[in-house]
């Protein structure tokens, strides 16, 4: 299975994966053989990479149930965010078991090497966004070492992170441009929309209303809504702010390209007790890699290859299978390269 840019398919492959459209829906079953009109809905429907069928690559898989619960939770944030802003208290609880599924299936039997960068349509942007950022905290808590019932509750945080941004005008969240001081107060406001939405919704669990509340602020003081610092800055807070920042940063917005995942995971180093808390960037730089597994890389001495597996503590460092020449682009004999053995090799950038 290949991890491929959209951009760069041809037509002629065939879908390892089932792809779903912003709501949930399915675009394009797992083994359909793409062709020039499949290939324009693809991009149409806004998606930046997905799996195909490759024969060199037939060992890699990627983690069917976690993509299936994502694309189910999408499907019914719209009703969930509704239902709090009408203080649904009854449906609420309902639509909250989705999170205690996410938290049971990551606990006993999630894969972080899970591709999370599949962004569908732009106009569902927010729900998307709010999901990818859930799963990763729910991970990223996990190994903070957070029991069943917090991870549940920074699950629910997380997925619920942006929910104030409901009440800002639409034209404000998608402007393209520099925003007027006005208008970037306003979409400051969104924390404490949230906050309000779910305390009033009679979510009153204090730290889920402080994840909501807080994933702006910066150890250094600089955030919003509060300016705090360091400590004073809730856990749950600073785990959804660099899952946030992270996701995000993996995503196409109308102002701005998608950063690569290599691009988006400097970010955040590069903010260490700037924005984001020392002690969870490391539980993420040892955790989160930064190549999905089977994406084609071109190395520092020019020879481009697939991602394969991971080095925990070293995701700059994995390892690669080299199944071409680099120069005639014919199969060779496949053979794998350690990235972390070959210290005088690095990534250059994504091939796709």
């Amino acid at each position: 299975m290949r991890f491929i840019l959209v951009r760069n398919l041809k037509g002629n492959e065939i879908l390892a994966q089932t792809l779903f459209d912003g709501y949930g829906k399915i675009l394009l079953p797992a083994g359909t053989k793409l062709n020039v009109p499949y290939v324009n809905r693809i991009r149409q429907s806004g998606f930046y990479y997905i799996y195909i069928k490759d024969e060199a690559l037939d060992d890699i898989k990627y983690d069917r149930t976690i993509v299936n619960l994502k694309q189910r939770t999408v499907e019914r944030l719209p009703s969930l965010f509704k239902n709090i802003l009408n203080k649904d208290q009854k449906n609420i609880k309902e639509s909250l078991y989705m999170v205690n599924e996410l938290v049971s299936y990551i606990i006993k039997e999630g894969d972080i090497n899970t591709n999370l960068y599949e962004i569908n349509k732009y106009d569902n942007y927010t729900y998307v966004h709010c999901v990818d950022t859930g799963i990763m905290s729910i991970f990223l808590g996990r190994f903070l070492g957070l029991g069943v019932d917090d991870l549940s509750n920074l699950g629910t945080a997380a997925i619920l992170h942006d929910i104030g941004k409901i009440q800002v005008p639409e034209k404000i969240i998608n402007k393209i441009g520099v925003l007027e001081k006005s208008e970037f107060d306003e979409i400051k406001r969104h924390t404490i929309y949230g906050y309000n939405a779910l305390k009033n919704a009679g979510i009153i669990e204090i730290n889920t209303l402080a994840g909501v509340l807080e994933h702006h602020e910066k150890v250094n003081g600089t955030g919003y809504p509060l300016g705090l610092t360091g400590d004073k800055i809730n856990i749950f807070a600073k785990i959804i702010s660099v899952c946030d920042v992270f996701t995000a940063l993996s995503a196409n917005r109308s102002y701005r390209e998608r950063f690569n995942p290599n691009e988006a995971y400097e970010f955040i180093l590069s903010n260490i007790n700037v924005a984001f808390d020392k002690d969870v960037v490391d539980k993420f730089k040892q955790n989160f890699s930064i190549y999905p597994l089977g994406v084609c890389v071109k190395l520092s001495n020019g020879i481009e290859g697939f991602v394969i597996k991971q080095n925990k503590f070293f995701p700059d460092r994995p390892i690669i299978r080299i199944s071409y020449d680099h120069i005639t682009k014919k199969k060779i004999c496949p053979y794998e390269l350690d990235l972390l053995t070959a210290l005088d090799i690095t990534i250059n950038s994504i091939v796709g």
